[in-house]
């Protein structure tokens, strides 16, 4: 797993208190820009979700995603960048977005991810597989 925390100039724990956070998953994202961009509402949507003092997109790569995925993931990492803590999440190092992207978005999606950011890589069994198996949480299938 491989999480990207992009924060913001400012210290985001100066306002823990306030802080909002706004969890997407790809899907979830593209939708929400998909329909804005029908009415000509892309900037507010994007105005919308940036209020939040953090922005999550979660498991970036799970399912196959096309062009317009990679604009509303491309927008709002761009919306977000230098203003924003965007966390992304993926089972994909940003080195391979090209292949869930058009190379010209993700290298462009990247290089915004990348500067400032603090990547940090997980490595090992899944912990609700691992609770599962054991009998904690979900009961496995037998």
């Amino acid at each position: 797993m491989v999480l990207i925390i992009l924060p913001r100039i400012q210290n985001l724990h100066q306002t823990r208190g306030d802080s909002r956070v706004s969890w997407f998953t790809l899907e979830s994202l593209t939708t929400a820009i998909g329909r804005a961009a029908v009415d000509g509402t892309v900037s507010k949507v994007l105005a919308r979700i940036t209020r939040a003092e953090l922005i999550v997109v979660d498991d970036i790569g799970m399912l196959p995603s096309g062009q317009a995925a990679a604009e509303a993931f491309y927008r709002l990492v761009d919306a977000t960048y230098e203003r924003r803590s965007l966390a992304v999440t993926s089972n994909i190092h940003p080195s391979g977005y090209d292949t869930i992207m058009p190379k010209t978005l993700a290298t462009a999606a990247v290089d915004r991810l990348l500067h400032h950011a603090h990547v940090i890589i997980t490595e090992g069994t899944s912990l609700r597989l691992a609770e599962a198996t054991t009998g904690r949480g979900v009961i496995p299938l037998t």
